[in-house]
């Protein structure tokens, strides 16, 4: 690779430079097979989902998703057997220290429902729900403390496996594509930011079905946005305390 190669920008080099710079999908990097639509793993990413919606930081949640996996707790079956106290523990092994006691309710409650409606498999879910809509409302609705900003993250790596899985763009996803030029700046219909988006992968000669790498990657990129945000204005701030 050339130096003016390792110079070039995500904008320069466009949607596939971007995932290969920043990564694709979560549930990939976190070796959780979705494309198999097998039960465990569709759950296993749900559970990741679970712990990513909360406002923590995404170093503690994929820490905290590690340690339920080293303890066999990736199965309605297993989390129910463990109980809440020795959930609470384990989400504390792993920093999820200020959401502990409403995840572990929300991890065991969400089992439950899950066993007793659709017998442990998400595939049923999204076979029973009507439509994209229904199917997002059916997810919230497993567990108190489940709503939008969760099943978002879930159904968006489901995109183009599920048929029904089309969520609505993130709003860290819009945020990084209009940073990167891909969207405008006065984009506010997300229907057409999705189609403008797939047709920006599509035209690079990716397949449809990765687009949830670049969604993914988009998330990135956003979550860097974010951070270099709050970087500067806690050095402001830090300004205006010394004056």
């Amino acid at each position: 690779m050339t130096a003016t190669e390792r110079a070039r920008s995500p904008r320069q080099d466009g949607a596939t430079r971007l995932v290969q710079s920043l990564g694709g999908r979560f549930s990939v990097a976190m070796g959780v097979d979705l494309e198999s639509l097998d039960k465990r793993e569709l759950f296993k990413w749900f559970v990741a989902a679970v712990l990513f919606g909360a406002p923590i930081s995404q170093e503690i949640a994929t820490r905290t998703y590690g340690e339920l996996s080293d303890n066999a707790l990736l199965s309605p079956k297993a989390l129910l057997r463990r109980g809440w106290d020795g959930l609470v523990k384990v989400l504390d092994k792993g920093g999820y220290v200020r959401y502990d006691f409403k995840t572990a309710t929300k991890l065991l409650d969400l089992s439950k429902a899950l066993l007793d409606g659709y017998k442990g498999d998400l595939n049923n879910l999204h076979d029973a729900a009507s439509d994209p809509k229904d199917l997002e409302q059916r997810l919230e609705d497993l567990a108190k403390g489940i709503g939008a900003v969760t099943a978002g993250i879930f159904l968006r790596e489901l995109r183009g496996l599920w048929p029904k899985a089309q969520p609505r763009l993130s709003g860290l996803v819009l945020t990084a594509a209009r940073d990167l030029r891909l969207l405008s700046r006065r984009s506010t219909d997300p229907g057409r930011a999705l189609q403008r988006l797939q047709k920006v992968w599509l035209g690079e000669g990716n397949r449809k079905k990765d687009f949830p790498d670049f969604d993914a990657a988009l998330v990135r990129y956003g979550l860097q946005l974010r951070r270099r945000t709050v970087h500067i204005e806690t050095l402001a701030a830090c300004r205006r305390l010394k004056q």
